[in-house]
């Protein structure tokens, strides 16, 4: 690894982790959630992102990965293979393996996205989508469906900071910071 290639961000996110009971498969009982969750991603390769998820509260550390299969082009989109933990108010230990294409659309100042993810939660398929649309100013929203449950959230970002408003399940708030250096 080139560690003068090595880009790093760091995540911190705050929100009700409790999903509501209409969200939550018949055979998962709801488990409580921590509110306090903290990631560190590292870019090790122009295409792979490693990473690690922290949730101090439910004693759980877990595995971020992100691969870009295809970069993005004018005329194609970005396909990328990951895995992370479960959508949010997924029990302790759940992960989620996914593809996901993404284009962004210049003229309309939008990004959509889509992706056929497997639930450890679920054992099975969803497809979660959305879209993150620039509103100028560094300013963005991104109504999303994360295959059960729909969200909204609203990102102002800098150069290598980001601030972003939560709306879980269109009922919960939260927060989230990023740095990257």
């Amino acid at each position: 690894m080139n560690l003068s290639a090595l880009a790093l961000l760091a995540g911190l996110t705050v929100a009700d982790g409790a999903p509501p009971a209409d969200s939550l498969p018949a055979s998962r009982p709801a488990r409580p959630r921590p509110r306090w969750r903290a990631t560190l991603n590292g870019r090790v390769l122009p295409t792979l992102q490693l990473g690690v998820e922290v949730n101090p509260a439910a004693d759980e550390v877990g595995p971020l990965l992100t691969w870009f299969v295809l970069t993005e082009t004018e005329r194609r989109p970005a396909l990328f293979l990951g895995s992370s933990s479960d959508r949010i108010g997924s029990p302790k230990g759940t992960q989620s393996y996914y593809l996901t294409a993404a284009k962004y659309l210049p003229a309309a100042r939008l990004s959509p996205y889509v992706s056929l993810n497997w639930s450890e939660w679920d054992e099975r398929f969803n497809v979660p989508f959305g879209a993150n649309v620039e509103l100028g100013r560094g300013f963005s929203l991104q109504p999303m469906y994360d295959g059960h449950r729909s969200h909204l959230l609203g990102t102002w970002a800098g150069e290598r900071v980001s601030a972003t408003l939560i709306w879980a399940w269109y009922e919960r708030a939260g927060a989230a910071v990023s740095l990257g250096f």
